[in-house]
């Protein structure tokens, strides 16, 4: 009788295990994509790359997210754990922001922010990792906004314009701090079809 018990036992545990293995398949995408001569890739750990190129190093972590990184010979294969719609938009994506580092380090990302107000001009400047901003909308304090790690901020003033050059290798770092700027002049409490003041995004593209 006991080794009845022990035979269905072993069974069922086969047949538990078959359908945990199909379970796990469905729930994978596979993909790959080739690096770029000139640029160097070095896996960190299944999560982590490190980018090199001839304008510089971006290192990116995609902790929190179900995927696994490996790199064969001039490749790099993604492995994401999640099925459906969202596995295939989730691999896409990892794509896009890994092919954004091989132009980052090869090329650049430039954007460029123009300071608009009417009443009150602004006073713009780089104090090491801030952009400062005086005298906005009348207000005796500065705000600021942070300048994140291997970005450039650089004011130019051309005529009556004043313009905000942000360039770095990584597009993540020179979105955010564009958006960091114009944050830091946001009005909530007054009308934006009416009160115009502020430091606003015009540009955006590749080369430095």
């Amino acid at each position: 009788m006991r080794s009845v018990l022990r035979k269905v036992l072993e069974v069922y545990c086969w047949l538990m295990s078959i359908e945990v293995v199909g379970v796990a398949a469905q729930k994978m995408f596979e993909d790959e994509l080739d690096i770029p001569e000139g640029v160097e890739v070095e896996v960190l750990d299944e999560k982590t790359i490190r980018v090199k190129g001839r304008l510089g190093s971006v290192t990116k972590s995609f902790n929190g997210v179900p995927v696994i990184i490996e790199k064969r010979d001039s490749k790099i294969k993604l492995t994401v754990y999640r099925k459906g719609r969202k596995g295939y938009a989730l691999i896409n994506t990892i794509k896009n922001r890994i092919k954004n580092l091989f132009t980052g380090v090869e090329k650049g990302y430039t954007y460029k922010m123009r300071v608009y107000y009417i009443h009150f001009p602004m006073q713009v400047s780089v104090e090491g990792d801030q952009v400062v901003i005086k005298n906005f909308a009348g207000e005796r304090g500065n705000r600021y906004a942070k300048i994140l790690p291997g970005v450039k901020v650089e004011v130019v003033k051309s005529g009556g314009d004043t313009d905000i050059i942000i360039k770095g290798v990584d597009k993540d770092a020179v979105g955010q701090t564009a958006a960091n700027i114009y944050h830091a002049t946001k009005i909530k409490n007054k009308d934006p079809r009416v009160f115009l003041d502020g430091i606003y995004l015009y540009y955006k593209g590749e080369g430095m």
